[in-house]
Order: C-alpha cells, then structure tokens, then sequence
C-alpha cells in the first residue's frame, strides 16, 4: 500500500507537468471581419429607419416636421413664441409624454407613464427625448419621431416596444426649475 501512494503522486505530478496543445477556434474567421458585417448590416438598418421615416412625414403633410441635429425629428402642436428659456444641463424638468408607433396605436399613455421629473443630462432617460427636451420651452408640446438607436434600440422594451422599433412621442414640457 506504501508503495502506491508515492507512485500514484509522482503519476499525477508527470502528468500534470505536461504541455498541452492549445485548442484552435472553431471558425477561424477574423473578429475584424466579423465587426465590418456587423456595421454594413446595421446601417442598412439606419438606412430602413431614415426611409420609413421620411415616408410616414410624406404622408403627415399637414405638419411641418424639422430635422433636429442628434438624429431624430420633430414638429410643435402647442409652440410659445416667447424668448423664455430652453433647459440645460442639470435643470429639473418636470413633463408628461406618450409612446405610440409612426402608425399612432398607442403603446403607452401620458396616463400610464405619469409625470416625470428629469434632471437634465443628468439622468438616463430616451436618448431622443433627452435631447428634444432641451429643444423646448415651457408650455410647449412637441411630438418626437425617434429611430430605434434614439429610443429603445436593438432590445426594445421587453414589453410593448419591439425591437428596433421606430417610435413617436408627444411631450408637454410642464416646467423647468
């Protein structure tokens, strides 16, 4: 019995010494590769979005649409003509606001979500409604139409929001302290 003890460590310490060859991957395609398809397919996408956009602001002819600077796009129902303040950074805004699809059925109401308090850039928040808040004055009501990469992205929302969907969203800037 003595014997086997010392022979069996000495087995274990050979073996465990020994090299092994490193595994090879599986799909031995570059990562670069991999990368560059990955942004060509998600600028089709951009590209989709931007179409089905310009297309449903066609159809909305009544309205006139601007074109913001971050990407998305909007048009005033309730615009104040008064040289009143836009919110900046770190100002507490306090609105309400809707999420329906560019076809108007509505995903959430201004019910539903409430009144918001959002501290400018200072909180997460819709990337496109945090820009377009600090486009507005109080009293204003705006309706955002956001591309997918502006609102809920690749993942949508879990809920009512799907993936890369495309959203609108009507908000009344209440107040700005």
């Amino acid at each position: 019995m003595k014997l086997k003890v010392p022979f069996f460590f000495a087995l274990l310490l050979f073996l465990g010494c020994s090299q092994t060859t490193p595994r090879r991957p599986i799909d031995p395609k570059p990562s670069t590769t991999v990368f560059q398809e990955n942004i060509e397919v998600t600028k089709q996408l951009f590209q989709q979005e931007e179409k089905e956009i310009l297309q449903f602001i066609k159809k909305d002819s009544l309205k006139k649409y601007e074109s913001s600077a971050n990407a998305f796009w909007y048009t005033y129902k309730t615009k104040v003509e008064e040289d009143l303040q836009n919110p900046k950074e770190g100002d507490l805004v306090t609105f309400t606001y809707n999420i329906s699809t560019l076809n108007d059925n509505i995903l959430y109401t201004k019910e539903f979500l409430g009144i918001q308090n959002y501290k400018v850039d200072k909180e997460d928040f819709i990337s496109g409604i945090q820009k377009g808040i600090k486009l507005m004055k109080k009293g204003e009501t705006v309706t955002f139409v956001i591309p997918s990469y502006n609102a809920f992205g690749v993942a949508g929302d879990g809920k009512k929001i799907g993936v890369n969907q495309t959203i609108k969203s009507t908000v009344t800037l209440i107040n700005i302290n």
